[in-house]
């Protein structure tokens, strides 16, 4: 897999390998990725002081998620240790189809699982911290649910929609973004509600 920088081509991955997405069912992996698809390049050390863990434990997980090419080594700029960097801009996870393999299915959902439970601590420390943002940043948040009454073609399509209007500022492949251009976390989530039916 090849990197992709800023202003090269989106590089989206649907990770189906059981083996894979067991790799990846694991916080300090999943934890590692995000780091490196939202920020950048990163060595091991830079890693470990952003999610609390030491640098060989870092070094360990990154090694993981390179047996399986999801991240990889990037070029050292001082001849010293080599960053990682995240050999796609955007994940998806598990197969495409009902019919494909029930082990790639659960592993998906166990990453899955993971993710959203990422997600939400990320939204209530965004929350204790909103207070202490610049002004800009709060009014810029955004916190919005919508009960939709809608067809599945159109949640398709609305869906669809959103990732178009949202990729053109993914971090990766962004070039010329605003100097007061900083990382932003953008979730969507659609689904038929649990208790419809």
């Amino acid at each position: 897999m090849s990197f992709i920088s800023g202003g090269a081509r989106e590089r989206r991955t649907r990770v189906t390998d059981p083996k894979a997405l067991r790799v990846l069912a694991h916080p300090l992996r999943l934890a590692l990725l995000d780091r490196l698809m939202s920020f950048g390049e990163q060595t091991a050390a830079q890693c470990a002081a952003a999610v609390g863990s030491t640098a060989s434990n870092c070094s360990y997980h990154l090694r993981a998620l390179a047996r399986v090419g999801l991240v990889e080594r990037g070029e050292s700029a001082d001849g010293r240790e080599r960053p990682w960097r995240s050999s796609s801009t955007g994940l998806e996870f598990g197969p495409r189809e009902v019919e494909d393999s029930r082990s790639s299915t659960a592993a998906a959902r166990a990453v899955d699982e993971l993710a959203l439970a990422r997600d939400e601590e990320l939204t209530r420390r965004a929350f204790a911290r909103h207070d202490s943002q610049p002004t800009e940043w709060r009014a810029a948040e955004a916190h919005n649910s919508y009960a939709l009454r809608i067809a599945p073609p159109e949640l398709a399509q609305l869906v669809s929609e959103i990732d178009r209007l949202v990729r053109p500022y993914i971090g990766l492949t962004r070039d010329a973004a605003p100097d007061d251009a900083d990382v932003a976390y953008l979730r969507l989530l659609a689904f038929r509600h649990p208790e419809a039916g």
